[in-house]
């Protein structure tokens, strides 16, 4: 049998191939707080967590390299406009014209 303790900042992967890891552990609600690399949350069981175990459909596994999962941010999110330019923003047309 495959022994994986949930271990709080330890990440995972589930039976759907899914990383997660585990943010809290709840002894008093026998409870294990996950979060989804995409950012999602959840509680599982500690008798479901066991039940997976049992089914090897849990594995330990290292942390993703990329950290963009759980960012859900887009450029009008951030409330100002990107222009595909080279120019910087604060350069005008008086700016210009004493370059020259």
């Amino acid at each position: 049998m495959n022994v994986v303790k949930p271990i709080v900042g330890q990440w995972y992967r589930g039976n759907t191939n899914e990383l997660f890891e585990v943010v809290a552990i709840d002894e008093a609600d026998e409870t294990i707080e996950i979060q989804f690399f995409d950012g999602s949350v959840t509680e599982v069981e500690f008798d479901s967590w066991n039940e997976q175990l049992l089914d090897e459909l849990i594995d330990m596994a290292n942390a993703p390299e990329d950290w963009s999962g759980a960012i859900d941010v887009e450029s009008e999110d951030l409330d100002r406009e990107f222009e595909d330019t080279a120019r910087t923003a604060w350069s005008t047309p008086q700016d210009r014209s004493l370059r020259r």
